[in-house]
């Protein structure tokens, strides 16, 4: 190919080549020197040739896929067709033979058409291990929990990343199993994928089933750009209308980036990997705008999600172990919101006593516990499953079994932060007690909080009207509530904690147990602020005497019972089953105006 160079005058710093009429002009800098020019011409004759060449593989390969379909041999040499019009590369058969029209093409009419380079053969691939098999398996099939035979394909017919079945979870309970395939286009979401989703959605909501969703993705599919993100609409609309009908379970091992991470946060419980990330703002975004530099698992990561975010309910080791993780949260949980849990066999008596309990208390008002030995003591066999552990530790989410009836418990954790009440406390109980009210489970809150976490920074950030979705969602609870209060119940977080005045059913208290506006320092520091500390002190000594004391609630019908400790799982059991029968009529609206 004959070649001319040409120096630009202007102050270009990069070299370009283009080919006109079989002359490759190449434009170089006017600075350049001779020998940087032969070498860049060089170059450019270089990339040319491999241009020229993987062209002509192209055509061969255009020209043999014509031959086959229109049964003609297949041409040798290049034949150009008259028609200028024609795109690169298309073909039509004429006169018995194949012709190709190409304006673009560096090859030349006559030039041979190269034959395919055969590909080299790799060696065989060592067997992989047992988890990498399982985790193909998952990838390939949606989930290795799948039972093989059992199974029920929706649109089955459908390619794209995502599943869909009619399946069954260890301990033989079935659910709609959704599953995106991490190993295809790292799981982006096409419509056709989104759609998949929603339609096991629906029949998740038309079958009265759980719906289990596992989801590794890197967001909407940009090849189909905006029919991608009407997609995932889609799915998000099917998943709200699940949303009080079925439960709805999330397990996510990979990516969940981007919109469809929102799915994630529609879910009642989401189950996370190590592997996992998820996230609405990649990284690269977060340090364009601030300038601060993450990695995807420092910005979305298990432990994030774990301990910052609360959208990790659990967490599991592996893939695994998230699906165990399922399974287990189901056996606590009936299909749908029309029925109620079924109830497991126990072998641990209800009148069992708990005399470990009397001993639980510290000496002395300020000292330390962990409540969840309160709540392994009442539980069947001591058996508990805490949600969103990591996330506002001072207050426990967990369920349980009393005499072999799902239970979910609420209870202040005095190990942290006293237990006393703020934002993210206020949301986990909120979202758990309305949980567990949409699939009938009776509530037992354990008690023990000196009030809210004073601060600018809460009460700037909504303390008022977070700490009242506390509020609302136990004031809008239907299910059995059962309240135990264990030591100190002062204020307004008193009143959040399932009281007799928003309408629990049921209240009991220890014998220490403190029912006042507040500890009795407080109290007399505001009524006799103007006496000696020696007086502040007998005052209140004689204010903790007479007023922190469960009796007084208890004369006002505050407190139904005062019990001993020993027999906390008897009354709870106890309260739980008259409370069995318990029905409400609930007022015709579309729905409540709660504080989001």
């Amino acid at each position: 190919m004959k070649v001319e160079v040409v120096r630009s005058p202007r102050r270009r710093k990069t070299v370009q080549a283009r080919e006109v009429d079989g002359v490759l002009r190449v434009s170089i800098p006017a600075t350049m020197t001779k020998a940087d020019e032969e070498r860049w011409v060089a170059e450019m004759l270089r990339r040319m040739e491999r241009r020229t060449r993987s062209e002509g593989v192209d055509l061969r390969r255009r020209a043999e896929q014509l031959a086959k379909r229109f049964g003609l041999p297949v041409p040798g040499v290049i034949r150009w067709s008259d028609n200028q019009e024609w795109r690169w590369g298309s073909c039509t058969p004429s006169e018995g033979s194949i012709r190709i029209s190409s304006r673009r093409s560096l090859l030349g009419p006559g030039q041979p058409l190269p034959a395919r380079r055969a590909r080299p053969r790799l060696p065989d691939r060592p067997e992989p291990d047992a988890a990498t098999a399982r985790r193909r398996r998952h990838r390939r099939r949606g989930g290795d929990w799948v039972k093989p035979a059992g199974g029920v394909p929706l649109r089955g017919g459908v390619k794209g990343t995502t599943s869909a079945t009619v399946s069954r979870l260890a301990g033989d309970r079935r659910v709609v199993l959704v599953s995106v395939d991490p190993g295809t286009r790292l799981g982006a979401l096409a419509a056709d994928d989104s759609d998949t989703i929603a339609s096991g959605a629906r029949a998740a909501v038309d079958q009265r089933l759980p719906f289990v969703l596992c989801l590794s993705s890197s967001g909407a599919d940009i090849r189909e750009g905006v029919a991608s993100l009407a997609g995932w609409g889609r799915a998000a609309r099917a998943l709200a209308a699940c949303s009080g009908v079925v439960p709805v379970v999330a397990l996510t091992d990979g990516l969940a980036v981007s919109g469809p991470a929102l799915l994630l946060g529609m879910a009642d419980a989401v189950v996370m990997t190590p592997a996992s990330v998820a996230y609405l703002s990649g990284p690269a975004a977060v340090a364009d705008l601030t300038g601060l530099r993450l990695s995807p698992g420092q910005l979305g990561g298990q432990g994030v999600h774990v301990r910052s975010t609360g959208v990790a309910a659990l967490s599991a080791p592996d893939l695994d172990g998230a699906i165990a993780a399922a399974a287990e949260l189901l056996d606590y949980l009936p299909d749908h919101t029309d029925e109620a849990a079924a109830g497991r066999p126990t072998d641990d008596p209800g009148t069992r006593g708990t005399p470990e309990l009397r001993e639980i208390l510290p000496p002395t008002d300020t000292g330390s516990y962990d409540v969840r030995a309160v709540i392994r003591a009442i539980a069947d066999g001591g058996r508990i499953l805490e949600l969103r552990a990591g996330w506002a530790p001072q207050i426990v989410t967990a369920l349980i079994h009393v005499d072999g009836r799902s239970v979910g418990v609420v209870a202040n954790q005095p190990q942290a932060m006293a237990g006393t009440l703020d934002i993210a406390a206020s949301q986990k109980g909120a979202r758990f007690v309305t949980w567990c009210d949409t699939f009938n489970l009776p509530l037992l809150t354990l008690v023990d909080t000196p009030g809210f976490m004073p601060g600018k920074d809460l009460e700037w950030r909504g303390m008022i009207r977070h700490g009242a979705q506390l509020v609302y969602a136990y004031a809008e609870a239907t299910v059995p509530r059962v309240c135990l209060i264990l030591r100190k119940a002062f204020g307004g977080a008193y009143i959040v904690m399932d009281s007799k005045g928003i309408g629990n059913d049921v209240c009991l208290a220890w014998p220490g147990a403190q029912v006042a506006v507040m500890g009795a320092e407080g109290a007399v520091a505001i009524l006799h602020r103007r006496a000696g500390a020696d007086a502040q002190r007998e005052l209140a000594h004689e204010y903790r005497t007479e007023y922190l004391n469960p009796y007084v609630a208890s004369a006002r019908g505050l407190v139904d019972q005062v019990i001993d400790p020993a027999d906390t799982r008897l009354a709870v059991g106890g309260a739980l089953q008259t409370l069995d029968s318990k029905r409400e009529h609930l007022i015709g609206r579309k729905h409540g105006n709660g504080p989001l």
